[in-house]
């Protein structure tokens, strides 16, 4: 599958969070060419801050490899990595991130900041974004 394809997935991720009236991000977890895991927002459902698609899409990608370390995956979400979520890609090591729109209000990656400029850190993962950018967009401009 082409990185496209797998934004097609988070989209579709994306999409049972709006029919569920949560924020509609989606999130897929890539790891030799397959999805391994996959997970939209539930902060509503959970009413649990840390439900974000990211954190919940982690969880699952550690418990199909049985570690912790993502070292050899690629996170691919449909809107841009939060604060917190950048901070569990860092810890988790995933040395991939494509993200599909930009978030100028909590993005970690350049909307709102840039956590791969902060000095010190001991892993810093490489970010793509714009992948079916209008796409993810449209979801969220029909909540909001």
């Amino acid at each position: 599958m082409k990185t496209t394809e797998f934004m097609q997935e988070a989209l579709i991720e994306a999409q049972e969070a709006f029919k569920n009236n949560e924020v509609p991000v989606g999130c897929v977890i890539v790891h030799q060419g397959n999805i391994i895991a996959r997970a939209h927002n539930n902060k509503e459902r959970d009413q649990h801050t840390c439900s974000h698609a990211e954190i919940l899409a982690i969880t699952k990608a550690n418990k199909a490899l049985n570690s912790w370390r993502l070292e050899d995956c690629t996170l691919v979400v449909t809107l841009e990595p939060c604060m917190m979520c950048a901070g569990a890609i860092q810890q988790a090591r995933i040395p991939y991130v494509v993200y599909g729109a930009q978030d100028k209000k909590f993005g970690a990656y350049g909307g709102c900041f840039d956590s791969t400029l902060i000095k010190g850190f001991n892993h810093y993962p490489n970010v793509s974004s714009g992948v079916l950018e209008k796409e993810s967009v449209s979801l969220l401009k029909i909540l909001f």
